[in-house]
């Protein structure tokens, strides 16, 4: 169980893991008996024969592993309100978590229990401990780019809302959090209760700028909110100096409740502040550094930086000059796996160690002579699992998670390399989603393998000073051959500073990078065809924040989709109507 405030020690749960993570067989097994009988009683468990049996190899047996369509006619169900007996957990759900949908185009809707919040203060409070080692925090604040969206009630009466938004809004947060972290910056009515998340952001900068010598860590729940929150920094520093110099809030901020608390903050006219601020940023000629400039005691800068994360670090770097980036730790909606016990490693080297106390694990060997098709399924039958401790060093697995909350081996869709083992627990990396990414033909192109190509292209662009603000790709099979879209949204386009050749020498820079053998092939016997590069206009990339926003999404959850599929074609459509060169 997580620590009670007075009860933290950041000492004693480190013991804790090291004494969970020696012993991780018997703890995954006693994990998988705890789960088992709460849920004995559930109608799916019962449904497969289970009979109350904990064992793991009847557990094998007699559930099968499944991805979230096999279960979603049972949480529909959930969700409606069906008043039959507990259906996938022993006592009823009350709250549904909706995952960021930007993958599939539509957010999923995931079981949230109380077990669950229990284990999100597990993982906190483990990686917590190991960062106060390496970078110990003297009564600071946190500035946090954080935002909770609106909560709904389903059909049946449930409390529905993001998986953030579940926690931040749960009163056991702010108590919990209290012992393993400084204070926020920002007021509750920053984070909770903006209709318009800009107008949050907004307060957000202004509220570190208030506190800006008692800063000791900036953050947010990932790297992309980072360095869209300094973007935006940079078109509004002189009406945030305004605010501070005059004592009175922007116009631009209309929530009442914001306007109410910031008010308190806002108590008097700073022309000191004010004017060391406006110099600050009126000598930064590129914005190098702004982070340490602007919070001169900061320590570290937070976030989770993996994954599709990764291709904001070079801009995050560059914010945060000389101070260091640290990775937060590795989840998803349906529930969490590791933590981040190395803070000090660079986030593109980042492992998670799982903790065996919060879920039950099982892993696919991605093996291309057991399965061509890279599915994990043997001769189209279940898919083979190991456990927890049978992972082996520089193999690939997909994640297979049992949780407390009414997922039994369900197939989380991320693909991981096991990288070593911290005692008996794997530490793993996150490699890539389990979906193919981009494919016309016999080629399998990941999103690591497009992060890579727009890395070695976006080369030629800082040679004229210019970047990438955002990325997506498309398989275009409307024409025959099929071939790549990928599409960028560049710094500076609708001045067109960046020139027709410039463009046509990244396009093919673009369809160069990819080095996967069966799209080098396919394209040199015209099995697929030219790769194309379509430059959008300024702003798309928001737009599509916005869509997603508008689907119940929050700000907090949100990934950039890096492949539009068939399933995204609103996405598509935005992306097709801002295209200002191809």
């Amino acid at each position: 169980m997580p620590k009670k405030e007075e009860e933290f020690n950041a000492e004693e749960v480190i013991e804790e893991f090291e004494y969970v993570t020696k012993n991780a067989e018997a703890v995954q097994k006693e994990t998988l008996r705890r789960i088992l009988e709460a849920n004995a009683s559930a109608e799916y468990l019962q449904s497969l024969g289970l009979n109350g049996r904990t064992d793991p190899v009847i557990f094998k047996a007699c559930v099968p592993v499944v991805t979230h369509k096999e279960l979603e006619p049972y949480i529909q169900r959930i969700i409606d309100g069906d008043d039959a007996a507990c259906i996938l957990t022993g006592k009823p759900i009350t709250t549904i978590s909706l995952s960021s949908g930007t993958t599939q185009g539509k957010p999923k809707f995931v079981p949230w229990n109380d077990e669950l919040f229990d284990t999100t203060m597990q993982i906190y409070q483990t990686s917590f401990a190991f960062r106060k080692r390496h970078f110990p925090i003297n009564n600071g604040k946190v500035l946090s780019f954080i935002y909770a969206s609106r909560q709904f009630k389903t059909k049946g009466g449930l409390i529905a809302g993001t998986a953030t938004t579940n926690l931040f809004r749960d009163p056991r947060y702010k108590t919990s959090m209290k012992a393993i972290q400084s204070q926020h910056c920002s007021p509750d009515e920053v984070i909770l209760f903006s209709s318009d998340f800009q107008q949050s952001l907004y307060c957000h900068l202004l509220c570190g700028l208030i506190s800006r010598e008692h800063v000791q860590v900036v953050s947010s729940t990932f790297a992309h909110s980072l360095v869209h929150a300094f973007r935006f920094f940079e078109q509004v520093w002189e009406e945030l100096c305004t605010d501070i110099r005059e004592g009175v809030l922007t116009s631009r901020i209309t929530d009442p409740s914001i306007r109410a608390a910031m008010a308190n903050l806002l108590v008097e006219p700073n022309q000191e502040s004010a004017s060391s601020i406006h110099d600050k940023c009126a000598g930064l000629s590129d914005w190098y550094g702004l982070i340490p400039q602007l919070f001169p005691n900061t320590k570290f800068v937070y976030g989770i930086m993996t994954g599709s994360m990764e291709p904001y670090l070079k801009k995050l770097r560059h914010y945060a000059g000389e101070v260091p980036l640290v990775t937060a730790d590795y989840g998803s909606s349906e529930g969490w796996i590791g933590a981040n016990v190395n803070p000090r490693v660079a986030p593109e080297s980042a492992t998670y160690a799982v903790l065996p106390q919060i879920g039950y694990f099982e892993f696919i060997p991605m093996e291309k002579k057991i399965d061509d098709d890279g599915d994990g399924n043997r001769d189209g039958g279940d898919p083979q699992t190991v456990g927890l401790m049978e992972v082996k060093v520089g193999e690939e697995y997909e994640i297979v998670i049992t949780n407390p909350a009414g997922l039994y081996r369900y197939r989380l869709g991320d693909v991981v390399k096991v990288m070593g083992f911290h005692n008996s627990t794997p530490e793993l990396k996150f490699v890539r989603r389990a979906s193919l990414l981009l494919s016309v033909n016999i080629d399998k192109n990941t999103e690591k393998d497009l992060q890579l190509a727009v890395e070695a292209a976006t080369e030629l662009l800082a040679e004229d000073k210019l970047e990438v603000v955002d990325f997506t790709s498309h398989v275009d099979l409307s024409t025959e051959p099929g071939h790549y879209v990928i599409f960028w949204e560049i710094n500076g386009v609708d001045d067109n500073e960046a020139s027709d050749e410039l463009l046509s020498k990244c396009c093919d820079r673009l369809d160069e990078s990819f080095v996967d053998a069966g799209y080098k092939s396919a394209r040199k016997v015209k099995c697929i065809g030219p790769l194309e590069l379509r430059v959008l206009r300024k702003g798309t990339f928001q737009k599509i924040l916005q869509h997603f926003l508008g689907l119940g999404g929050a700000v907090s959850q949100y990934k950039t989709p890096r492949c539009i599929g068939p399933a995204n074609s609103v996405v598509l459509q935005i992306l097709s109507e801002n295209v200002v060169k191809s």
